[in-house]
């Protein structure tokens, strides 16, 4: 199976940066994952959007969009689970 790449918005990059290391280090390492398996156990796709999905990490979640033509995943936010929707 081929592996996808690993694209991150400048949002997402930006959020990800103000969480302290350890946190920012357990969200890589999920996020690496994708690349093998976009859509891994636990991981849901949202309602109402066509191709977004989120993994959950302790608090916080990553929202990010799978392109299966271009094997290309798009991460679009980091956040706490209480913010990161709106």
């Amino acid at each position: 199976m081929a592996k996808y790449e690993i694209e991150v918005s400048a949002t997402a990059e930006k959020q990800l940066r103000r969480l302290n290391q350890a946190d920012q280090i357990r969200i890589l390492t999920r996020v690496t994952g994708l690349s093998d398996e976009p859509r891994p156990v636990g991981s849901r796709k949202l309602r109402g959007y066509e191709d977004i999905y989120r993994i959950r990490i302790g608090d916080y979640r990553v929202l990010y969009s799978v392109e299966d033509d271009r094997l290309i995943i798009i991460v679009l936010k980091v956040g706490h689970r209480r913010g990161v929707y709106r």
